[in-house]
């Protein structure tokens, strides 16, 4: 029997993302996002290096990712957010230390939300 796997909308996952990056900016002294409809841009690019650059990033450090027990996904991640907040302009990250928590700080809450919801979806 097939496993019912459903998942939010893109879209509410997007909008999501933005408004977590727009609260996340208040909060970490180091990123800032300005004005309002920059998350939003920011967010999409994320989502569109995360499917097309981010691959790319694993297969050519697949051995440090291996020989770090996929520890060094988190630098890739930060590299990611990185390298968006160079394209859009009204999003700045002081430094990739900075860019490192904030990336850590994405994923956890995504995770822990969207666990949930995927589990609301299911049922």
């Amino acid at each position: 029997m097939a496993q019912n796997t459903a998942r939010p909308p893109y879209l509410v996952r997007l909008t999501f993302s933005a408004l977590l990056m727009l609260v996340l900016a208040k909060v970490l002294p180091g990123v800032s996002i300005d004005p309002w409809w920059q998350a939003l841009l920011a967010a999409l690019l994320i989502s569109v290096l995360n499917a097309t650059v981010r691959p790319l990033l694993i297969l050519f450090t697949l051995p440090i990712t291996l020989f770090s027990f996929g520890l060094f996904l988190f630098i890739i991640n930060a590299l990611v957010i990185s390298l968006a907040a160079r394209w859009i302009s009204g999003f700045q990250i002081e430094s990739f230390g900075y860019a490192l928590l904030f990336s850590l700080a994405i994923s956890l809450v995504n995770s822990l939300v969207f666990q949930k919801k995927r589990e609301d979806f299911q049922n």
